[in-house]
């Protein structure tokens, strides 16, 4: 049986005037995350994970930051497009594991939200999508409240 797995992690700062998306989910901060789509740390974790467990690089190859077809686009477009990648390499996705890393907002009333969305998009149950969220203690630039980050694990089984 040919198994896989995927370690994906993002980062961005906060940024005035842009909307806060995690997970594909808007939710209503201060400050949003600067980037050149719509900065999703926890989509582009996922999409880096997916892409590392198949061998194919990361999110940054497949949708660079200097091509503008991808400005200010939706990050649910680009696990879209890794997740076609996905299914047409053969592989089928079983368990999907994120990590956010944020002093601010509180996320945990988010969370079904993501999993469910995430869930539907890779075609995968709710079940096999678990999102935890952490704090960093005050430490660190996370800490201080500069931005938030994410990791995110994936199972990959061979059709």
């Amino acid at each position: 049986m040919d198994i896989r797995t995927g370690l994906g992690y993002d980062i961005h700062c906060f940024a005035a005037g842009r909307k806060l998306v995690l997970g594909g989910v808007e939710i209503p901060h201060e400050y949003g995350l600067e980037g050149h789509s719509d900065a999703d740390v926890l989509l582009h974790a996922l999409c880096d994970a997916i892409l590392g467990a198949l061998g194919l690089g990361d999110i940054g190859e497949h949708f660079p930051n200097t091509d503008l077809q991808y400005k200010d686009i939706s990050s649910l477009l680009l696990l879209d497009e890794v997740n076609k990648q996905m299914r047409e390499a053969g592989y089928r996705l079983t368990n999907v594991d994120c990590m956010l890393q944020a002093e601010e907002p509180n996320l945990k009333d988010y969370k079904p939200a993501m999993r469910n969305l995430i869930a539907l998009r890779l075609d995968i149950p709710y079940e096999s999508v678990n999102i935890k969220a952490t704090t960093m203690e005050g430490m660190g630039s996370i800490g201080r409240r500069e931005g938030i980050a994410a990791f995110a694990t994936v199972l990959l089984i061979k059709d």
